[in-house]
């Protein structure tokens, strides 16, 4: 939470500096932006960081659906309403921690 906080403050932080700046500066950030972007060791890691996203992004969606279809059945399941959420927060816990075991590419298939 303190994070997203923090990232909320400095962007909010850099859009009143970056209107205050006006377009020249803008101008003057964004194209030091981009060098920085293309120099070899930066474009390295976003090379390294899209074979690992392509690599893990397959596993996403059958995930999803097969959490999606647990849930449907507990949800039309004859138990009582409690048991249902509880088995619901069970499943939703399962996905989640395998679509983080997916970031950290040590997941197994469902």
């Amino acid at each position: 939470m303190k994070g997203k906080i923090l990232l909320v403050t400095g962007l909010a932080t850099g859009y009143v500096l970056g209107a205050r700046a006006g377009r020249g500066r803008y101008e003057q950030i964004k194209a030091n932006w981009l060098k920085l972007y293309e120099t070899e060791p930066v474009q390295k890691q976003v090379r390294t960081v899209q074979g690992f996203a392509k690599a893990r992004v397959s596993a996403v969606p059958t995930t999803l659906f097969s959490g999606a279809k647990t849930i449907v059945k507990i949800v039309s399941s004859s138990r009582t309403p409690g048991q249902k959420l509880d088995d619901t927060i069970g499943e939703v816990g399962d996905v989640k921690d395998e679509l983080g075991g997916i970031a950290d590419g040590s997941s197994s298939s469902r």
